[in-house]
């Protein structure tokens, strides 16, 4: 395809994304302002609102000056006037980041992986330029660098890694396939099994998460209703607030994600929500906040085996895909294997650990979330484990299970047959009977 149609394509692309994205912060924004404030507000305000929280939600700190009367009239201190909110709504950096895996991907099958990846990820530079010089305001500041970087990063980098796994097995006539030709075929199968792993596992990782949020979502429903009640919002705040349950639901779930592989996330400077116990202080009024557990059991640790489950099952299937010799599986790819799943699904654990960390509010409120480094020591260590139960651990593979044939089948020739029976004598056939003699003979006349 011509790389100008796919540049325009690109772009495209890039610009439905940013205008679905403020889409969707605008509609809940405009329903409070129409029901919840009318017409005591003005409607310019609803620009810079849904700019700050698309912004936010693509990891642009914003920095939160209140002015003196609100101060004043909800009786706080003059250190909690100014304070950052860097925890990120992720669901919008995950809208951003599934629609530029997709670009990514159409681009490589186009031809022009490259050209497809640095267009979309300039016009998203631009709009979110455009974004943050327009929709500033004096409560909520954002600065202009991390504003525009930050969006551009959620696109380029999820586009370019989609584009070069395409590539990867599809070909792309340039720098994938020259380094592609450098490698041999089995260096290709192991990194090709390896990348099969490190999905699996952070498949695994989210999806155990998911798991563990939605089971404390049953447990603790109670107290995440009456957190509900105790806001005194009216249908309209109710909806404003599921509304925003929904974009904080993925850092919620990377926060038990985190919890089920050990480490746990924290709700404030100096707290701990992990399997090994539990210390809270006083926890924020926010629904969602309802689901975290006042006090965990020992029992809760052994949340771990999943995780290094997840790692014997990646394990399991990299070792299918890794090439042989004849009958004999060579060690070295099965470590290096193993290496490259650990490392790869750590350094995973330890950017979406990162994304569903930040600062929430002033003073204690200024950390919390998951520990990055912690939480990829230990994610590295579990999955590393169960992936050298099936990586290393011996096995007859079908070479060896055809030589056990060969032997059983030479013992069984070097068994000597038994004798033969001595034919048998032939049988005689009856003779025929006789004629009894007659006792009258008669003579023949002349």
């Amino acid at each position: 395809m011509n790389r100008l149609l796919v540049s325009l394509l690109a772009a495209f692309d890039a610009l439905i994304v940013v205008a679905v994205g403020l889409a969707v912060v605008l509609a809940p924004v405009t329903l409070l302002w129409v029901l919840g404030i009318g017409g005591a507000a003005e409607w310019s305000a609803l620009w810079p609102a849904a700019a700050t929280v698309w912004q936010a939600g693509h990891f642009a700190p914003v920095a939160v000056v209140l002015p003196p009367e609100l101060i004043a009239l909800a009786g706080l201190s003059e250190d909690a006037s100014t304070f950052t909110v860097s925890l990120a709504p992720t669901a919008l950096a995950l809208f951003t980041a599934v629609f530029a895996w997709r670009s990514g991907g159409r681009a490589a099958r186009a031809g022009a992986w490259a050209t497809g990846v640095l267009s979309g990820s300039a016009v998203v530079a631009v709009l979110a330029a455009v974004i943050a010089l327009t929709g500033r305001t004096d409560v909520a500041v954002v600065d202009l660098v991390p504003a525009v970087v930050g969006p551009a990063l959620v696109f380029l980098i999820p586009a370019t890694i989609a584009a070069v796994v395409r590539a990867w097995n599809d070909g792309d006539g340039g720098i994938v396939d020259a380094l592609s030709e450098r490698l041999p075929d089995s260096a290709q199968d192991a990194l090709d099994a390896a990348a099969r792993g490190i999905a699996i596992c952070l498949a695994g990782f989210v999806g155990v998460g998911a798991v563990v949020l939605a089971a404390l979502f049953v447990v603790r429903g109670g107290e995440v209703v009456a957190l509900t009640q105790a806001a005194h919002a009216d249908a309209v705040g109710v909806i404003v607030l599921s509304l925003g349950t929904l974009l904080w639901l993925p850092t919620l779930v990377v926060w038990f994600a985190g919890f089920a592989a050990g480490p746990g996330f924290a709700v404030g400077t100096g707290t701990g929500v992990a399997p090994a116990g539990t210390s809270l202080g006083v926890v924020p009024g926010i629904p969602a906040f309802g689901v975290v557990p006042d006090s965990t059991s020992t029992w809760m640790l052994l949340l771990v085996l999943l995780v290094v489950g997840l790692g014997a099952l990646a394990g399991l299937v990299v070792r299918g895909l890794l090439p042989t010799q004849g009958a004999v599986e060579p060690l070295r790819p099965r470590i290096v294997a193993l290496i490259v799943v650990a490392a790869g699904t750590a350094l995973g654990a330890a950017v979406l650990a990162w994304a569903a960390q930040g600062s929430l509010g002033p003073g204690r409120l200024s950390h919390v979330g998951p520990e990055p480094g912690w939480v990829a020591l230990a994610v590295a260590v579990e999955i590393g484990a169960g992936a050298a139960i099936t990586l290393l651990s011996p096995r007859g593979s079908s070479g060896e299970r055809d030589d056990q044939q060969t032997r059983h089948e030479s013992d069984a020739a070097d068994v000597p047959a038994p004798a033969a029976a001595p034919p048998l004598a032939p049988t005689r056939a009856p003779a025929p009977p006789r004629p009894l003699p007659d006792d009258n003979p008669t003579t023949p006349l002349d």
